[in-house]
């Protein structure tokens, strides 16, 4: 699989792209934010992955983010040292797929890596029967991929609209947390977890609806049908 590696250390850069190679990867380095957008022309250029460091020398890694997202659907890994939600959720609202937080585990990032690229390369989860799915002011239209609610769309990234599918098949029915990683991520790797709490977070922020998706301790989460 070829990778794009945005990182301006090139000492960080030449250790990690070592790991990688031999893991099977074909890395492309890229110094800065410009030089990762020039190197996904034209649409993605063939990469299955792009591994994003924030800390870019010429660009917000976030604005650099939102720029590829607008420009490919290849999946892109942030690497961050921001630890707090809040920042977490603000990637994947511009379009990141994972992330992962620095100082982190050379095999957590393999995982991370071939977690997302199984996900794209397999497709979308699974969607219900029918084409849509109404839940109060919620319109899902799967076909579409499309969610509006009080009929504004709402842009949610590929994962957050599959998390939100497999949810509203079945509302007020509790998924596990085992079932959903396994069906939305395509993994049963217990660090994709956090991924999932961040996720579901993003979700109530993006539909102002933070009632929507009820966590249930120690199982999982249900969708909770709201009033029309």
């Amino acid at each position: 699989m070829r990778l794009l590696l945005v990182e301006d250390d090139n000492h960080v850069a030449a250790a990690l792209s070592a790991v990688l190679t031999r893991h099977g990867f074909d890395v492309t380095h890229a110094r800065s934010g410009e030089e990762a957008l020039q190197a996904l022309v034209p649409e993605g250029a063939g990469f299955g992955v792009v591994l994003l460091d924030l800390g870019l020398p010429d660009q917000d890694g976030y604005e650099v983010c939102g720029k590829i997202r607008k420009r490919t659907s290849t999946p892109v890994i942030m690497v961050t040292a921001r630890s707090d939600v809040r920042s977490r959720i603000h990637g994947l609202n511009l379009g990141a797929d994972d992330y992962v937080v620095k100082p982190y585990d050379t095999g957590e990032l393999l995982a991370r890596i071939h977690a997302v690229s199984r996900r794209s390369a397999a497709g979308e989860a699974p969607e219900p029967g029918g084409s849509a799915l109404s839940l109060g002011p919620v319109h899902i239209e799967l076909p579409t991929r499309q969610v509006s609610v009080d009929g504004i769309v709402v842009q949610l990234t590929r994962k957050e609209f599959d998390l939100l599918a497999l949810l509203a098949q079945r509302p007020g029915v509790v998924f596990r947390r085992e079932q959903i990683i396994s069906e939305v991520w395509r993994t049963s790797w217990e660090g994709t977890g956090r991924t999932l709490e961040v996720h579901v977070a993003s979700l109530r922020s993006k539909l102002r609806m933070p009632a929507l998706i009820e966590t249930v301790r120690g199982v999982g989460y249900r969708l909770v049908t709201p009033a029309a």
